[in-house]
């Protein structure tokens, strides 16, 4: 098959790709392609209060990205019962963000306006990852069945920041003085793991254990720069280098046997984790400039138990209840403590100290005529993720991902598919009660609750035999973002048309999201005694057009879909944003 697209919002998009499959007797060999080329406009306000001061923060982002992703393996059959595979995929990567801002800065008491920082930056960055993925099955008799996978993955993250910064008179005219400073920030993550999973027929149900190991290695360089007119010196304060590594081990057995009007499934999985950072850079004593080194050593092992129960009444009921406990563990770059600047006065930071989090979730849900589902929900999240707006010497303020104590949540879903002809529609509602608490010391303290109320909605309409309409369409209630960030409702509605072509093996859409524009993010935080508003837009409404195309057999049976076994490590090293939109 063969694609290609083209969007445009504020400014065009590309994107194509192909994907090929062949199998005989003895081998299957598959692969894909892809390729997009996209320019992205956000918009940015951010108006904070701290201390005596207030800061009135707009600008714009731009960022260019080209991405070239692919995949290619191959399956040989030895014979009916075992199979030899290998994968290897990789991503390209490069993204140039470019980011104006404006800021007034004004005395409090007075509300007299004393000055503007103007920050015109850009940042060169080009991320690369390849993946190599071994993987071995064999399939026996009474339901036996194992499978090994081994991986290495290599990632190089690179970004190169130039970040001036001009302060200029309350006119707006007269320059007052300037810094400019550089950042480059190369990073390179290595992966490596090994995954063994089995399972058996046994006793009238379903035997499966196994186990993994993986390592992790991450090496930080953060070279920070103070750029003059005709030189740049290293901020030798300010540069370091952060290493970590990291060694998890994991077990699990897994039993579900079938009743007469039964399903009970029951599991234990065991991990335990080795953790060290390290920090080196030098540091200032007074006379000169010695080198220091703090590391950070972290060991546990937990047990995190899973138990569910459904129950057929009839036809038309079916009941299940579920627990299970769960660990979410930070991405590597969000341990990384390098900063990345939007001005001189705000910026975003890693924190070494982040804990993984842990969630404890019961369950209860019931399928009507298996279609209408109701689920009844309760989970405890402890040492939650969140991005707080926090102050750093007097009135900078820096995003940072930290540790709430607690989160609680109670919600409900409801799900419902309807269809009558070539008429169909799926609905799905959800409310939930958050209560967020946490405790920073010295005043510094997040106490919030919120209900929410999340809304979705998709039709489709075929007609004249090759044509499809659909419309979707969202409703986020105002609720809590991240645990601290009280947040606007949004509302969006997508619609698009699909014609098939060439007897079927192509199809021509063309679609429109976010109609009517509404997608704008604006939410409030009281933090650390800084008020901060955040208003965020991007280009949420785009014109979309896409060709596909089939070729070849429609009778070769398609490559094995499986998953790697560092599919969670792999997820890991993605760099959060706390910009929507980028």
């Amino acid at each position: 098959s063969v694609n290609a697209g083209w969007n445009i919002g504020t400014y065009a998009k590309y994107n194509a790709g192909f994907s090929l499959n062949h199998r005989n007797k003895n081998i299957n060999i598959f692969g894909n392609y892809g390729y997009n080329d996209a320019k992205n406009a956000v918009t940015l306000g951010i108006y904070r209060t701290v201390l005596d001061s207030l800061f009135d923060q707009n600008g714009s982002i731009t960022a260019n990205t080209r991405s070239h992703n692919f995949k290619v393996g191959a399956d040989y059959f030895i014979n009916k019962k075992n199979t030899l595979g290998v994968i290897i995929n990789g991503t390209y990567n490069t993204n140039q963000v470019d980011n104006y801002s404006r800021t007034g800065i004004s005395y409090l008491p007075t509300s007299k306006l004393d000055r503007y920082l103007v920050a015109d930056n850009s940042n060169a960055m080009k991320n690369d990852n390849l993946n190599f993925n071994l993987n071995y099955n064999y399939v026996g008799s009474k339901g036996k069945n194992l499978t090994i996978n081994a991986d290495h993955g290599t990632y190089k993250l690179n970004n190169n920041q130039f970040q001036p910064n001009t302060y200029y008179d309350s006119t707006g005219k007269n320059m007052l003085h300037s810094i400019t400073y550089r950042m480059i920030t190369p990073a390179t993550i290595y992966i490596n793991s090994v995954k063994v999973d089995y399972e058996q027929n046994l006793k009238k149900g379903k035997l499966g254990y196994g186990a993994k190991t993986a390592f992790v290695k991450t090496d930080n360089n953060f070279q920070r720069y103070n750029v003059y007119t005709s030189n740049s010196e290293l901020d030798k304060d300010r540069s370091n280098r952060f290493r970590y590594t990291e060694n998890i081990n994991a077990g699990y057995v897994n039993y579900s046997r079938p009743f007469k009007r039964f399903q009970v499934q029951l599991g234990l999985r065991v991990e335990n984790t080795n953790m060290e950072g390290t920090s080196t850079g030098l540091k200032n004593n007074g006379t000169g400039y010695t080198p220091y080194d703090s590391t950070f050593t972290r060991h546990y092992t937990d047990f995190f138990p899973s138990a569910a129960i459904s129950f057929t009444k009839n036809a038309k009921n079916q009941f299940s209840v579920n627990y299970s406990r769960r660990i979410d563990r930070p991405n590597y770059q969000d341990l990384n403590p390098f900063e990345f600047k939007l001005d001189e006065y705000t910026f975003q930071k890693g924190n070494i100290n982040l804990l993984p989090q842990y969630t404890n979730s019961f369950g209860f849900s019931h399928t009507y005529k298996y279609k209408l589902t109701t689920s009844l929900n309760y989970s405890i999240v402890k040492d939650m993720f969140t991005q707080l707006f926090d102050t750093a010497e007097a009135s900078k303020a820096f995003i940072s991902k930290r540790n709430l104590a607690t989160q609680n949540i109670a919600s409900m879903n409801i799900s419902y598919p309807y269809r009558y002809k070539s008429y169909s529609v799926f609905t799905n509602l959800n409310t939930s009660y958050s209560k967020y608490t946490a405790d920073f010391g010295e005043g510094r303290k997040v106490k919030l609750d919120a209900f929410a109320l999340n809304m979705y909605m998709q039709h489709s309409l075929k007609f004249a035999k090759t044509w499809t309409a659909e419309m979707t369409a969202f409703y986020n209630a105002p609720t809590v973002y991240q645990g601290s960030l009280k947040a606007k409702s949004l509302w969006s509605i997508d619609a698009g048309i699909q014609k098939q072509v060439f007897k079927g093996r192509g199809s021509i859409k063309t679609s429109v999201s976010d109609i009517f524009h509404t997608l704008q993010f604006n939410g409030t935080s009281d933090f650390a005694g800084q008020k901060t508003t955040i208003k965020s837009n991007w280009e949420s409404r785009q014109f979309k057009l896409n060709f596909s195309y089939r070729f070849g057999s429609n009778q070769v049976k398609s490559a094995r879909m499986r998953s790697t076994g560092a599919e969670e490590e792999m997820k890991r090293t993605q760099q959060s944003s706390s910009t929507p939109g980028i």
